[in-house]
């Protein structure tokens, strides 16, 4: 089986787990939900891996740059999303700051390797 690049990332591989962990966290949101937080949350983990997928893919660093900026961005979302939640008592604070302690996790190595894009 072929590894592409951004599968050997761990700001990938932490961003995949934040996926899942959102979609099994909107699981238990109630079904009015649906529309609103559960479908912005899910786009939102989702849109940073992407991101970081298909910067790689990109040829120029300027371009590469970006993407990482985009998927930096997705995850602020998601986490202003996740501020929502739990002022609307839908998570826990618990769930709130294991969210948040991915969240800045993924979003420091984004802006190392925005920054290692820009600098090259």
């Amino acid at each position: 089986m072929h590894i592409y690049s951004f599968e050997k990332l761990d700001v990938w591989k932490e961003a995949i787990n934040l996926a899942v962990n959102t979609y099994k966290l909107t699981d238990l949101f109630p079904n009015d939900e649906k529309f609103g937080l559960i479908s912005q949350m899910r786009r939102s983990a989702i849109s940073i891996s992407s991101n970081i997928s298909e910067g790689t893919a990109r040829l120029t660093n300027k371009d590469k740059a970006h993407f990482m900026t985009l998927a930096y961005s997705s995850a602020l979302e998601l986490l202003n999303q996740s501020i929502i939640s739990k002022e609307l008592d839908l998570i826990s604070v618990e769930q709130y700051n294991t969210i948040r302690f991915e969240v800045e996790s993924i979003t420091n190595k984004l802006n190392a390797l925005r920054n290692h894009f820009t600098n090259s």
